[in-house]
């Protein structure tokens, strides 16, 4: 892996952790401040939809923080498909591969999220 993909992977978990601490503020949930009884459907569905929201921004981070470790672990032990300081040819690595199926991931999630937003809002 190059520096600057490394480096772009650190400065994604910290923006994805911004934004989970943002998603995860129960006082920022629809029905803040409201027992359950005291809500409509639409306000629990939202409420529920938040919450949802929130863990899968956590997953993202999990896989993201888990494939630094992973990183600086091989480069650690001074592994070739560690950090690179250099550009390496064009041809894959197991940990570029790594990287494309985690951006994948986070693609296939953000547009789950996205359809569900539509659905839950009519849009």
């Amino acid at each position: 892996m190059r520096q600057d993909q490394y480096e772009k992977l650190q400065a994604l978990a910290e923006k994805l952790t911004d934004a989970f601490i943002a998603e995860a503020d129960p006082d920022s949930w629809p029905g803040a401040g409201l027992g359950p009884a005291a809500m409509d459907q639409q306000t629990r569905g939202d409420r529920y939809w938040c919450k949802k929201n929130a863990a899968a921004t956590l997953s993202v981070i999990v896989r993201t923080t888990s494939l630094i470790g992973i990183i600086q672990q091989r480069s650690a032990a001074g592994a070739p498909d560690g950090v690179q300081q250099q550009p390496q040819d064009d041809e894959e690595t197991g940990l570029d591969a790594e990287v494309k199926a985690a951006e994948k991931e986070a693609a296939k999630l953000l547009a789950k999220m996205q359809a569900s937003m539509k659905k839950v809002h009519g849009k």
